[in-house]
C-alpha cells in the first residue's frame, strides 16, 4: 500500500464521498440527514445504505473541529431547561456527568425540545453524543439518533439490545419503603407517582414509573393487599405539586397515616402541606420519599428515603459514553442498586394494627368502679 493509499484509508469519509456512492449530489446526502422530506424514501435509503458502507457519521453543522468533533457531549432532556432545573435530582445527576466531561476537556449541553420537538433538537445539536435521560425508546428520538448515527446512553429506560444503559433498581428501592411503612403497622397507605407522559391518547407510566409501582404492589402483596388497597395520585415533579396532592389526600376519608411519595422534591412539598394542615409527622402522618437529596437530611423531620446513587449514575453514564465514541465499547449496561435510609419521618401509626390487618381505634379506658361491699 502506497503512503497516498494509506492516508485515504485513514481519512474520515465526506459527504462527497457518500454523493459519489448513492449516485446523488452532496445537497440530497444533506437533505437525507438534516431534512428528509426533501427527498424520496428510495433515495434516502440509498443514501443511508452507502452511508453504513463508509461509515460515515454526518458532523455538527458548522462546529465541527479538523478532526470531526465537537468536544462537547449532549444531554437530551425531556423537558425544557427551567422545569428540569426545578428538580435537584438534576444538578446531582449533571455533577456526575460534568466531572467526566472535566476529565476528558470536554463541554456539555443541555438539549431540551426544540419548538416542541426533541427530533428537531437532535438534528440541529452540535454534540459528539448524547447522554438521554428518561425516554421511551419507541420514541422518534431514538431511531433519528441511529439514523444520524451519533452515539448515545440511555439512562432511566427500557434499553433495547445493543444500547449501552444505566439504571437504577427501582423496582426494590420500592418495594423496600413499603415494605417499611408496612412492618411499620401501615395500612391506610397513599402513593404520590410522578405523573406519566401525556403526549400519547392514553398516557403511560414511563419505565421507572413501571417499575416502582411494580415494588410497591410486591410489598402489598406480600400481606395480603393489593393496589386496589391503597389510593395512588399522579402529579408533575414538583415542590408545589406535591404540596396541593397532599391537600388533597388528607381531605379525604378515612385519611391515610403513610404517604409514599416516588420522588423526594414532592416529599418536601407533602411536608409542607402537612404542617400547614397542622398534622404532626409522622405522628400524625409517615412520609417517605425516593432518591435522597441532600435535603432529605435537613427537612424538619429528616425524610425516611431510597438512596439512589444520582451523581454515580452520572458519571457512569459520561464514561460509557465516552467509550462509545471512541468506538471501544457499544453495549455496557449497568444497574446500581438502591438502599432504604430511615429518618424521622416514618413511625408506626396512631392506631394500632389487628392481627387481621384492620386499625384497631385507641379507646380510652373507663375509670375502674369500685366494688361494692359485701358487708
Amino acid at each position: 500500500m502506497t503512503a497516498k493509499d494509506a492516508h485515504a484509508a485513514r481519512r474520515r469519509p465526506t459527504s462527497r464521498d457518500v454523493a459519489a456512492a448513492a449516485g446523488v449530489s452532496r445537497s440530497a446526502v444533506s437533505f437525507a440527514f438534516n431534512d428528509p422530506t426533501r427527498v424520496s424514501t428510495a433515495t434516502r435509503e440509498r443514501i443511508l445504505a452507502a452511508a453504513r458502507e463508509l461509515k460515515y457519521t454526518p458532523p455538527p453543522s458548522g462546529r465541527t473541529l479538523r478532526n470531526g468533533r465537537t468536544q462537547s457531549l449532549g444531554v437530551l432532556l425531556p423537558h425544557d431547561i427551567p422545569k428540569v432545573m426545578e428538580n435537584p435530582y438534576y444538578a446531582r445527576f449533571l455533577m456526575g456527568l460534568g466531572q467526566v466531561c472535566t476529565r476528558e476537556g470536554m463541554s456539555l449541553q443541555l438539549i431540551p425540545p426544540l419548538g416542541d420537538s426533541l427530533v428537531k433538537a437532535v438534528r440541529h445539536a452540535a454534540v459528539d453524543g448524547f447522554v438521554v435521560c428518561g425516554l421511551d425508546t419507541d420514541r422518534g428520538e431514538i431511531a433519528e439518533l441511529t439514523r444520524r448515527a451519533l452515539p448515545y446512553v440511555l439512562v432511566d429506560s427500557d434499553a433495547p439490545e445493543g444500547a449501552p444503559s444505566v439504571d437504577i433498581d427501582d423496582r426494590d428501592g420500592a418495594r423496600d419503603v413499603t415494605q417499611h411503612l408496612l412492618e411499620l403497622g401501615h395500612r391506610r397507605i397513599a402513593v404520590l407517582s410522578v405523573e406519566p407522559r401525556s403526549d400519547r391518547p392514553a398516557p403511560t407510566y414511563r419505565d421507572p414509573l413501571v417499575r416502582r409501582i411494580a415494588g410497591i404492589e410486591d410489598a402489598l402483596a406480600a400481606v395480603g393487599l393489593s393496589r386496589r388497597d391503597i389510593t395512588v395520585a399522579e402529579v408533575p415533579c414538583t415542590r408545589m405539586d406535591g404540596y396541593r396532592a397532599t391537600q388533597a389526600i388528607m381531605a379525604t376519608r378515612p385519611r391515610p397515616t403513610a404517604l409514599v411519595v416516588l420522588a423526594d422534591l414532592m416529599a418536601f412539598g407533602a411536608i409542607d402541606a402537612l404542617h400547614d394542615l397542622g398534622l404532626d409527622v409522622p405522628g400524625d402522618v409517615s412520609v417517605t420519599g425516593f432518591d435522597d437529596l441532600p435535603e432529605a437530611q435537613w427537612t424538619r423531620p429528616r425524610l425516611t428515603t431510597v438512596r439512589q446513587p444520582i451523581v454515580a449514575k452520572g458519571r457512569i453514564a459520561g464514561d460509557f459514553l465516552i467509550s462509545a465514541i471512541r468506538g471501544e465499547d457499544q453495549h455496557q449496561h449497568q444497574l446500581l442498586q438502591t438502599v432504604l435510609i430511615t429518618r424521622e419521618s416514618s413511625k408506626p401509626p396512631a392506631e394500632p394494627v389487628t392481627p387481621d390487618g384492620r386499625y384497631q381505634p385507641s379507646v380510652p379506658q373507663s375509670p375502674a368502679r369500685p366494688v361494692p361491699s359485701r358487708t
